[in-house]
């Protein structure tokens, strides 16, 4: 049991590690949304919202697994695919099979848009932290991802098919 005069720190080898993955949680979304913005006029959330949709069955998913996905909560993923539909890369419209859900699907538009968006992102992607590693650091960095993940969530993140 924690004794509430003595709260637990972070010392050491533990701070220098929690201090590192916290500034590359800091630093990384604002630099990929850096050079989506300026190359694509995109964030990284809606490149991401195009993305998963661009490589999900008929280009199609419900609002709720886009949601999942995003780990996002529906209001704010639906005024995202609200900015992405007002530039016609993207439509919903009710799930014929259950009305009580909606389905984003990417526009041909849209399908442009991420196709030329991405050669630029997977190079960013690629300097700032792929180039960086040797391949069998990128495997350490999955596999610690993945138990990090476990650690947050019981269910499995976004994964490429």
């Amino acid at each position: 049991m924690t004794n509430p005069s003595s709260p637990p720190v972070l010392t050491g080898e533990d701070l220098q590690t929690w201090a590192a993955l916290a500034t590359v949680l800091e630093w990384l979304p604002a630099a990929l949304d850096d050079q989506l913005q300026r190359d694509s006029q995109l964030t990284h959330f809606e490149y991401g919202i195009l993305y998963a949709l661009a490589h999900a069955p008929q280009q199609t998913l419900r609002m709720s697994v886009l949601a999942g996905y995003a780990n996002s909560s529906l209001s704010r993923l639906s005024r995202a695919v609200g900015r992405l539909e007002s530039k016609e890369w993207v439509n919903r419209r009710p799930d014929p099979s259950d009305g009580r859900y909606t389905l984003a699907t990417l526009t041909d538009a849209g399908s442009v848009k991420v196709t030329e968006a991405m050669p630029g992102h997977v190079l960013t992607v690629r300097r700032l932290v792929l180039d960086r590693l040797t391949k069998p650091q990128r495997r350490q960095l999955r596999e610690i991802s993945e138990r990090i993940m476990g650690g947050i969530r019981s269910e499995e993140g976004w994964s490429p098919a």
